[in-house]
């Protein structure tokens, strides 16, 4: 079993990274005698002068306990490569990060996610197709994964949840730390429905070389990346980049010739990226089967003789939450609750995620597999 406080404590170490903590996985099996070893060990583990140098001198300074309870404390839980709840597309990369650090929830159903990115700068058309395509994604059982940022990033987050759907955010910087600031509520809204994770540890502040290296962390937790709108210098380039070196789709929006911030999209469709101008196009190239759309079924409401049908009769296709339903029904939650579990067990309602619930009709085919 895995003492995650020792792998806490070893990934404070500067230049310990995916490669090196191999290394000595391989050398001690068990990262308590690896954070216990002298000096002469930690060369015979294959570590240079420096780091392991390096690793003595933090021993001096914390204690893997005292590390765990900072980390702890501050309402974040980690995970390391050998654990459940580590994303398992994640482990598949060259360099997965040893240590992953997150608030929210990483879920099995989490392998079936999509990147979202594109410019800090979009356009309206760029704001309508990503908040179409995702919240299209989203009914589809899609996780979107993005991160963060201004723009795009922003934009996928919020129509995903809206949407009903989870959401990943991937931060460049430790989790006690929210950049942009304007993003604090949309972080606690993800955290309420996903999650956000890092790989640096509390206390760790955004730098210009740590977003590059965050964006594979975005493209390999997912089966593909899709690029609404990006110009040539846009930072999305690097999450392409590194789908392409870890074997992922590309998936990109097309853009007017004219428009700088289509530059990058268009260039990447000339080159081989998959043109999305629907979602099918995306379910289809992943062989996703969709999930069949659903709309209002109306049904005759008795509210003196059925309190379902008259719950039923609140609903429509756009996801509500549970609490709103109750506010609006003006009953207990727990009567809400019970009903709305029978009438899904009737098929006339569905939870699309996060207590939030959608009135169904059937109406579309269901393809792929």
């Amino acid at each position: 079993m895995v003492d995650i406080k020792y792998w806490a404590a070893l990934n404070l170490v500067p230049r310990l990274g995916p490669v090196r903590f191999r290394r000595l996985e391989a050398y001690f099996e068990d990262m308590e005698k690896a954070w216990k070893a002298s000096l002469s060990e930690f060369k015979a583990a294959g570590l240079d002068d420096r780091t392991a140098r390096d690793l003595i001198s933090l021993r001096g300074k914390i204690t893997p306990e005292s590390e765990l309870e900072r980390i702890l404390r501050a309402g974040i839980n980690l995970a390391c490569w050998h654990d459940d709840n580590y994303p398992v597309r994640l482990k598949e990369i060259a360099d997965p990060p040893p240590v992953l650090y997150f608030k929210g929830t990483l879920l099995p159903s989490d392998e079936r996610s999509l990147a979202v990115v594109g410019t800090r700068g979009p356009t309206s058309y760029g704001r309508e197709a990503t908040a179409g395509l995702t919240a299209e994604l989203a009914h589809n059982g899609i996780v979107i994964v993005s991160g963060l940022a201004r723009g795009i990033d922003g934009v996928a987050h919020r129509a995903a949840l809206e949407s009903g759907g989870r959401t990943i955010a991937v931060l460049a910087n430790g989790l006690d730390i929210i950049y942009p600031r304007e993003h604090t509520n949309l972080a606690q809204q993800i955290v309420g429905c996903g999650a956000i994770v890092s790989e640096y540890p509390p206390g760790v502040r955004p730098d210009s070389r740590s977003f590059p290296r965050r964006n594979r962390l975005i493209s390999g937790i997912s089966l593909g990346s899709l690029v609404v709108e990006a110009g040539e210098g846009s930072g999305a380039r690097w999450t392409v980049y590194h789908a392409l070196e870890q074997n992922r789709e590309v998936f990109c929006v097309p853009g007017s010739i004219y428009s700088p911030m289509s530059r990058l999209t268009n260039r990447l469709i000339q080159e081989g990226a998959k043109l999305v101008s629907n979602v099918t196009d995306i379910l289809e190239e992943l062989n996703l089967t969709a999930v069949a759309r659903q709309v209002q079924l109306p049904l005759p409401v008795d509210t003196d003789s059925d309190p379902e049908s008259a719950l039923l009769g609140l609903l429509n296709d756009d996801p509500q939450h549970i609490d709103d339903i109750r506010r609006i029904a003006d009953i207990p939650i727990t009567s809400v609750s019970s009903m709305l579990t029978m009438l899904e067990l009737k098929g006339l309602v569905r939870q699309v995620g996060c207590m939030h619930y959608v009135r169904l009709r059937e109406v579309s085919q269901v393809y792929g597999n």
